[in-house]
């Protein structure tokens, strides 16, 4: 059986994936360890997991889009995390010695030491703003010269033969053709659909609340992004108000920022999304792709409200798809939320969009067919070369 160490960023939800994908190579007979943070990561993989600590950075999303929030995104997470990470995962690699490193795309650091060490890694994609990237013309030139600002982290020289954010062995995309289409992808990619397995930390649920004469909505904007959405709640919850009488609202919220919801809506900072999905009617995202591909995953369809970064990305994915709808996070009106969400809850053409991007899910294989790659991956033969591309033997 194979070693496998993941280096991953203090994002709750960045953990999820990996989570699920440790989880599936356990059960089948490998080792896995992490390198992370432990306040994070020792709830979810127990007290008897290998953890190489690497502490906490935190990242507080702004009001930025386009090229502006690409900008805030590397330049206030991404390098400084990755900077803060750099020694804990160099000698996580040296010490663990596994025989694949599996690394956050952008826990650059993880892919260093891997790089260091001669040892094979594997990317994991959480989004799709490096996997299907935007449409901005500055993009890709201003990315690249940000990956050589991380290599000079390092005393290694720069290898302009590998782009860090993506593993010249093995890119696991967590997403299927049925959401990029024909979106040209990172060489040695393969799309495995979301990941999803046992979520330890998962909070309890007040079922005895559930009103099953209703149809059931989620409302979620993530987990970094609640302080940009106070107004965006408000009008959901005046959008949901023509519906209070047959459907039934569940907002992710802190109580404080919604204390006084109306009688249609239950209001809770953390929920367990897995275990609701299967309940759900619609789902009301800011266009994470773990949340909205969770949703699709169970057949659900989706209002795409997108923020930043790539959720205009995974609205327009969803839209193509015919699983759902965009609407303007920062303006629609509470008619168009309720026109919007009235659709997706009436229209069958939704949800019969939304199963089918989900049967492709099921075939892509989540996260057992991501452990099977890694696995193979472990079992082959590598040229590790100090420098210049490495090769599959």
């Amino acid at each position: 059986m194979a070693r496998f160490l993941f280096v991953v960023l203090p994002v709750a939800s960045h953990l999820n994936a990996p989570l699920a994908i440790g989880q599936a190579l356990q059960a089948a007979g490998h080792e896995v360890a992490w390198c992370g943070p432990r306040s994070d990561l020792r709830p979810l993989i127990g007290p008897d997991a290998t953890l190489y600590p690497t502490g906490k950075r935190y990242f507080r999303l702004d009001g930025e889009t386009g090229m502006a929030s690409v900008r805030s995104l590397w330049e206030g997470h991404v390098l400084p995390v990755n900077r803060f990470i750099r020694d804990a995962a160099d000698q996580a690699v040296a010490h663990h010695r596994p025989d694949v490193v599996v690394v956050d795309q952008y826990a650059l650091a993880g892919a260093l030491a891997a790089y260091r060490y001669g040892v094979p890694w594997a990317t994991f994609c959480v989004g799709t703003l490096e996997l299907t990237p935007p449409d901005l013309p500055e993009f890709d030139e201003w990315v690249r010269g940000q990956l050589t600002r991380v290599w000079a982290m390092t005393d290694l020289p720069v290898d302009e033969t590998i782009d860090l954010r993506f593993s010249p062995y093995l890119v696991l995309g967590l997403t299927s053709t049925a959401l990029t289409g024909a979106t040209p992808l990172p060489a040695r990619c393969v799309l495995t659909g979301p990941a999803l397995g046992h979520r330890p930390d998962a909070p309890a649920f007040d079922w005895d609340a559930w009103d099953r004469s209703r149809r059931h909505v989620l409302v979620t904007v993530g987990t970094m992004a609640e302080h940009l959405a106070r107004d965006f709640f408000q009008r959901m919850l005046a959008a949901t108000a023509p519906l209070a009488d047959r459907v039934q609202v569940v907002l992710t919220a802190s109580t404080d920022l919604l204390p006084d919801p109306p009688a249609h809506v239950l209001v809770a900072p953390r929920v367990p999304v897995l275990e609701l999905m299967p309940h759900l009617d619609a789902l009301v995202s800011h266009g994470g792709l773990g949340t909205v591909t969770e949703a699709l995953a169970h057949g659900v369809p989706v209002v795409v409200a997108p923020i930043r970064h790539d959720h205009p990305m995974v609205a327009r994915q969803v839209t193509d798809a015919g699983a759902g709808i965009e609407v303007s996070f920062g303006s629609a009106t509470p008619a168009e939320l309720t026109a919007a969400l009235t659709a997706v809850l009436d229209g069958p053409g939704y949800r019969a969009q939304a199963r089918r991007v989900g049967e492709s899910f099921a075939a892509a294989g989540g996260a057992t067919a991501a452990a099977r790659h890694l696995a193979a991956l472990a079992g082959r033969p590598v040229d590790h070369c100090p420098t210049g591309t490495p090769t599959l033997a």
